[in-house]
């Protein structure tokens, strides 16, 4: 028991989500993170009345831009991943009408993406997934998309703040 007489919080347990891959909890104590982010963009998605909370770490914009003898999973991509997202929240009692979903990620890296004058794997990371956003009538809540740095994302399913990290500090989406 704390002073006050209040039972002290539970730990958070804190669930690692890698590149190309993505988790959903139903379980308030626990943190959903990622790392890594470059041009990769991190999809977090929140329900605070059923508590359900996911997150997707995906690389590419679209399947059918992949190479044929690299295994990768439709975690991997906007276009499968994030539908498969949306549909393990909704089986855990996640409704549309109230999800918050934060984004972040899309930089661009490499020098040489920089200066080129087509669009960087980021960037095409980023506007693949507005555009399904549009299509689909979801709502951004908060994001921290392109830029110069990598980031790191976590989500916090207990009171479903989204908290990104980068070299020069950590902030709120």
């Amino acid at each position: 028991m704390t002073e006050s007489g209040e039972a002290p919080p539970r730990p958070i347990r804190e669930i690692i989500v890698g590149i190309g891959a993505l988790a959903v909890s139903n379980d308030p104590d626990s943190a959903l993170i990622t790392h890594d982010l470059g041009s990769c963009v991190a999809v977090c998605v929140h329900d605070p009345v059923a508590r359900v909370g996911g997150l997707l770490h995906y690389l590419l914009p679209l399947s059918t831009e992949g190479a044929a003898h690299l295994p990768l999973r439709p975690e991997c991509y906007a276009d499968t991943g994030v539908p498969m997202l949306f549909e393990r929240i909704y089986a855990l009692g996640g409704v549309k009408s109230r999800l918050r979903v934060r984004v972040a990620g899309g930089a661009t890296i490499a020098k040489a993406a920089q200066a080129s004058e087509l669009p960087s794997i980021g960037l095409r990371n980023t506007l693949i997934l507005r555009k399904m956003f549009w299509q689909n009538q979801i709502i951004v809540a908060g994001q921290d998309t392109g830029g110069t740095e990598a980031r790191s994302v976590r989500l916090d399913l207990r009171t479903g703040a989204a908290r990104v990290t980068t070299l020069r500090g950590a902030r709120e989406l």
